[in-house]
């Protein structure tokens, strides 16, 4: 580490951490990975399909979604069918599709796959109320986040959770399983009250009871996710800065 003319780190406890090494030619810029997302909602394309799914129901975006989750959200969900679901599978296999289509049914829903919208299939239901939409396909989720209400991230039952900032970055709350630990957006996320842990079927109604019976809850939440993605910004431009600018 000695080696190199200067260090960017993501926050002070990095800085501090190389500090007691002596190695002091360091600036704290942030996390170029906040940019990346920024970059990529800016970027990102209208799906018209799901927007038509979605119409003015309010939404609950399950991404990266896993077994456990879905175990969890489904039932609930099950008692509250004027919120539809939009779920984005982790692994996109044909027993997990079906495991999902199977727990849906279970629990009431009717559900379309986003290939079968594609094809100019319509949803198996006349009720607008009880209905789910599975992103069967890769490259939607990052667009896919700006027409919920609150989002999930899934894998924390498993090795990790996934990509928090990319829905937080849409300015909705997110929800994930207790493996987050390790993630370091999520924890400062969870600090300003932008995400929230879920270890079971309580806490996860617990959040999503608050959130629908409060609505300045939900906007609180939302205005607090949005706001650390952007706050944070901007590391890449400093790091640029700094070594062709000498800024």
């Amino acid at each position: 580490l000695r080696q190199f003319d200067h260090l960017f780190v993501q926050n002070e406890s990095s800085k501090e951490l190389l500090a007691e090494y002596c190695i002091t030619k360091v600036t704290v810029v942030g996390d170029t990975r906040l940019d990346r997302v920024i970059a990529i909602k800016d970027a990102a394309a209208p799906l018209p399909l799901v927007e038509q799914f979605a119409g003015d129901a309010p939404c609950f975006i399950a991404g990266s979604s896993w077994g456990p989750d879905e175990e969890i959200y489904i039932p609930y969900f099950a008692q509250h069918k004027d919120w539809k679901l939009i779920i984005a599978p982790h692994v996109i296999s044909e027993t997990h599709l079906k495991d999902i289509e199977k727990l849906l049914e279970d629990n009431g829903f009717k559900s379309i796959r986003y290939t079968d919208l594609e094809k100019g299939e319509v949803m198996p239901a006349t009720e607008t109320e009880g209905q789910a939409l599975i992103i069967n396909c890769f490259g939607k989720l990052s667009s896919i986040y700006r027409y919920g209400k609150v989002a999930l991230v899934g894998g924390g039952f498993g090795v990790g959770i996934h990509n928090v900032p990319e829905a937080a970055v849409y300015g909705i709350p997110v929800l994930f399983g207790p493996n987050n630990e390790k993630f370091r957006e999520a924890q400062a996320l969870k600090a300003c009250g932008g995400s929230f842990e879920y270890q079971d079927d309580a806490s996860f109604a617990t959040l999503m009871d608050n959130f629908i019976n409060n609505p300045e809850a939900l906007q609180k939440a939302g205005e607090a996710a949005g706001g650390y993605i952007n706050a944070n910004a901007g590391a890449a431009d400093k790091c640029f800065n700094a070594i062709f600018l000498n800024k």
